[in-house]
C-alpha cells in the first residue's frame, strides 16, 4: 500500500486553466461582449496607452526569464551596420550604383565588407571555446538583423553554438536572420527595453562601423560605464579609421566635455584575434578558455 500523501501544488486554477474554461462560455450578448474577456486575454485592453508599464514589465520580464532557463549567464554583444555587404554581394553592391554619389558609397561600403568576415571571426572564435556544463558564458547576442548582425550569428552558428537575437519592430519589416537560434530569437517594441537587455548580461561588447543605431547603442554603453551604473567591460572599436573620421574622441576630452581618462574606456581594434586577446586579458582566460 503506498502510504505516500499526495496534495495539489496549488490552490486556484492556473491561468492556462482558467483561460480555457473561458473560451468554452456560452455566447450571448454580455459573454460576447469585449468587458467580458479575461484581462490577459483582451488584446485592445493590454494596448490601451495607460496599459505602457505592464508593458514595459513585460518586454523585460519575458526575455529574461527565457534567457535563465537557457543558462545563459553572460553575453559578448556585437553592433554594427545593417549595410555592410558581406565580400559575397559587395561587387554586385557597387555594380547596381547608379549615380556618382551612389557609387563611392557602395565603393566605400564594400571596402567595409572585411568586418563582416571580421564579426563572422569572432562569434566563431567566442563560440568555440570550451563550454562548463550549466550556465553559458560569453553567448553571441546581435540585433537580429543583416550584415554585421548576420556575421556575428552566423560565427557562432557555424561553430555549434547557440546565440541571441533582440530584434525590434521596424516600419520596414526586419526578419531575424537565419542563423538566429530561434529559441534565443526576441522581438521587441521599446528601443529602451531591447539596449537594457542588450547590457544586462554584457561581459564584453565589440561596436563595428555602423549608423545612428550603432552609434546610439556604442554612446549609451560608454556612458554607463562612464558613470559606473554597470561595471566595467571590455568595449572594442574595429576600425579605427572609420570611428576617428566619424567622431572625434581626442576633441571632446580637448574640450573638458570627458575626462582625458574616458579615452580609456574603448580599445581600437583591427581583427578579431586582437579583439579577443583584449577580453582573454581583462578576465584572466587562457586561449583555451579556462583561467590563465
Amino acid at each position: 500500500m503506498d502510504d505516500k500523501i499526495k496534495v495539489s501544488h496549488r490552490t486556484f486554477p492556473s491561468a492556462e486553466e482558467d483561460a480555457a474554461a473561458a473560451a468554452k462560455t456560452t455566447p450571448i450578448p454580455q459573454t460576447e461582449h469585449p468587458s467580458y474577456r479575461l484581462a490577459f486575454q483582451d488584446p485592445d485592453f493590454l494596448l490601451r496607452d495607460e496599459l505602457r508599464p505592464v508593458r514595459f514589465q513585460l518586454e523585460l520580464l519575458k526575455p529574461e526569464m527565457l534567457l535563465q532557463e537557457h543558462g545563459i549567464a553572460s553575453t559578448f554583444v556585437l553592433y554594427g551596420s545593417a549595410r555592410i555587404p558581406s565580400p559575397e554581394t559587395a561587387d554586385a553592391l557597387v555594380a547596381a550604383a547608379r549615380t556618382d554619389w551612389e557609387k563611392r558609397v557602395a565603393e566605400r561600403l564594400r571596402a567595409k565588407a572585411k568586418y563582416y568576415v571580421e564579426a563572422y571571426k569572432l562569434a566563431y572564435l567566442v563560440s568555440s571555446l570550451p563550454r562548463e556544463d550549466g550556465e553559458r558564458q560569453f553567448v553571441i547576442c546581435s540585433g537580429g538583423g543583416p550584415s554585421i548582425m548576420e556575421a556575428a550569428n552566423k560565427g557562432a552558428h557555424d561553430a555549434g553554438a547557440e546565440s541571441v537575437a533582440l530584434n525590434i519592430v521596424l516600419e520596414h519589416e526586419q526578419l531575424p536572420n537565419q542563423y538566429v537560434t530561434p529559441a534565443l530569437s526576441f522581438q521587441f517594441h521599446y528601443f529602451a527595453l531591447r539596449k537594457m537587455h542588450f547590457l544586462m548580461r554584457a561581459r564584453a561588447v565589440a561596436a563595428f562601423p555602423g549608423g545612428f543605431g550603432t552609434l546610439d547603442e556604442l554612446f549609451e554603453t560608454l556612458t554607463l560605464i562612464q558613470t559606473r551604473k554597470v561595471k566595467p567591460f571590455p568595449v572594442l572599436l574595429f576600425g579605427r579609421e572609420f570611428w576617428e573620421r566619424i567622431v572625434d574622441f581626442e576633441a571632446l576630452a580637448e574640450e573638458g566635455t570627458i575626462a582625458r581618462d574616458d579615452l580609456s574606456l574603448f580599445h581600437f581594434v583591427e581583427t578579431a584575434e586582437e579583439a579577443w586577446q583584449i577580453v582573454a586579458g581583462f578576465y584572466e582566460i587562457s586561449a583555451m578558455g579556462g583561467p590563465c
